[in-house]
């Protein structure tokens, strides 16, 4: 029916599963290392909250995949702009790893 209508199927090349691993990892750390540590309270205090967290990711932390840099030095990202508040610890950060 699908192909009748010549509408594309999304997971329908082979290997395909492997695209949704990656994302389904980043949601699995940002919930467990920030959404389930933290009662936020307001949709502000989330955005902030989760904000923090990606800057984190992105800025301090180190990945093994990227040769141990952090996501901004492995693509040419010079700028980390910390958002005011707790920042995650080492403790947080080890959680799902």
């Amino acid at each position: 029916m699908l192909k009748d209508a010549e509408i594309a199927i999304s997971m329908d090349g082979r290997g395909r599963w492997m695209d949704n691993v990656f994302i389904e990892r980043l949601w699995r750390s940002l919930k467990y290392e920030c959404v389930y540590l933290h009662a936020f309270e307001t949709g502000s205090e989330r955005r902030a909250g989760l904000t923090r967290w990606i800057g984190c990711c992105n800025g301090d932390r180190p990945h093994s995949g990227i040769a141990g840099q952090t996501p901004n030095e492995a693509y040419g990202v010079n700028e980390h702009r910390p958002v005011e508040g707790p920042t995650p610890t080492s403790e947080t950060l080890q959680l799902a790893a």
